[in-house]
C-alpha cells in the first residue's frame, strides 16, 4: 500500500507542474502585468525599473522556478483589481466555496444513494418512477436554470428562504468563518447547496441504481438466496457493498467538479466565495487571482482523487494484491 500511495504522490506532482506551466504561461503571455499595475502617466524609465523589480528581463526558467517556489508557498502576487495580495483574497472566500460544496456533496451523497437503492430494488412502483422523473429533470436542466427556478418559487413568490447572499457569519480562531452556526447562515446555505448539489445527486441515483440492478442478478446472489439469508443482508450486505467503488469513485470526482463549478451557482445566488472571485477576475483580466485559482482547483483535485485511490485499496483488496504483485 505504501508503493501505492508514493506512485499516487508521484502522479500527483507531475500534474500539479503542468498546471503550474500553464498559470505560469498565462502570466507571462496573457498582457503585460506592468500595465496593469501603472497608471498611463508612468514614464517608460520607471517601467522598466518596475519591470526589473519584478523579474520580468530574467530568463524564462529562472521566471518558473520563482513562480513555483512562491505558489509552494501560497505566495500569488497582488491582485490587479483590487491591488491586494491574492493570497488573502482567497484564504477570505475559500471557506464560503468549501462550506457550499462539502453541504452540497453531503446532499448528493446522502439523498443519491437511498434513492438509487430503493429504484434498484423497487423497480416497479411509482415511488420509484417519480424518482426517476426527477433524476431526469435534474439531469437535463442547467445549474442556472435550476437555481433561477428556485429563486423564483422559494424566495420571490413564497418568501421563505433569502434568494442572495450567505447570510450571518461567525469567526472560527479567526481564519475561517462559517454559516453553520448561524440560523440566517443555514437557511442562506439550502438553496444553494440544493442547486450545485442536483446533478450530482441525480448522477450517483442512477449509477447505484445500475449497479444495484447489475448486482441482483450475479450468481453469488442466487446463491446467497439460496441459502436462505434475509432479503435485509442480501440487499444490503452483499448487494449495495459491492457497489461502493464505483459510487467513491463518482462521489470522490463529483466532489472535485463541485468546488471547480461553483462558479455558475456562486454567481446566480451571489455567494461570496472563489468562484465570484474568479469569474470577477476574468472580467477584469485580473492574471494573479485566475492563476491561483487554477493552481488550488488543481491541488484540490489532485488531493480528492489521491484520497479515493486510497480508499479503493481500502474497499478492494484486490487493489492491494495487484499493486503489490506490481
Amino acid at each position: 500500500m505504501l508503493a501505492f500511495a508514493i506512485r499516487r504522490l508521484i502522479q500527483m506532482a507531475g500534474v500539479m507542474l503542468v498546471v503550474a506551466l500553464i498559470s505560469f504561461l498565462m502570466f507571462r503571455f496573457v498582457g503585460d502585468p506592468v500595465n496593469q499595475l501603472v497608471g498611463v502617466d508612468t514614464t517608460l524609465e520607471q517601467r522598466a525599473e518596475l519591470r526589473e523589480q519584478l523579474g520580468l528581463n530574467d530568463p524564462v526558467l529562472v521566471q518558473f522556478g520563482r513562480f513555483v517556489g512562491k505558489a509552494v508557498q501560497f505566495d500569488f502576487g497582488i491582485s490587479y483589481q483590487i491591488k491586494q495580495p491574492v493570497a488573502q483574497l482567497i484564504a477570505a472566500r475559500l471557506p464560503a466555496t468549501l462550506e457550499l460544496s462539502l453541504v452540497s456533496a453531503l446532499f448528493a451523497l446522502l439523498v443519491g444513494l437511498p434513492m438509487g437503492v430503493y429504484t434498484g430494488l423497487y423497480r416497479d412502483t411509482l415511488l420509484s418512477r417519480a424518482f426517476l422523473a426527477v433524476s431526469l429533470v435534474g439531469v437535463s436542466l442547467p445549474t442556472f436554470l435550476i437555481g433561477i427556478l428556485f429563486i423564483y418559487v422559494f424566495s420571490v413568490n413564497f418568501g421563505w428562504l433569502p434568494s442572495f447572499g450567505r447570510g450571518e457569519t461567525v469567526s472560527l480562531g479567526g481564519f475561517w468563518t462559517t454559516g453553520l452556526l448561524t440560523r440566517s447562515g443555514l437557511v442562506s446555505l439550502i438553496l444553494p447547496s440544493i442547486t450545485l448539489g442536483m446533478f450530482q445527486m441525480t448522477l450517483i441515483m442512477r449509477l447505484v441504481r445500475s449497479e444495484m440492478l447489475e448486482v441482483l442478478r450475479t450468481d453469488y446472489i442466487k446463491f446467497a438466496r439460496a441459502r436462505g439469508l434475509t432479503r435485509r443482508a442480501i440487499n444490503f450486505g452483499h448487494a449495495l457493498k459491492n457497489t461502493l467503488v464505483p459510487v467513491i469513485t463518482i462521489t470522490g470526482l463529483q466532489l472535485g467538479s463541485i468546488i471547480a463549478f461553483s462558479i455558475v451557482t456562486e454567481t446566480v445566488f451571489q455567494w461570496p466565495g472563489m468562484g465570484l472571485l474568479f469569474l470577477q477576475a476574468v472580467q477584469n483580466a485580473d492574471i494573479p487571482v485566475m492563476a491561483a485559482y487554477l493552481l488550488l482547483i488543481a491541488f484540490l483535485f489532485t488531493a480528492i482523487n489521491f484520497v479515493v485511490d486510497m480508499l479503493y485499496v481500502v474497499v478492494d483488496p484486490r487493489i492491494r494484491v495487484g499493486g503489490a504483485r506490481a
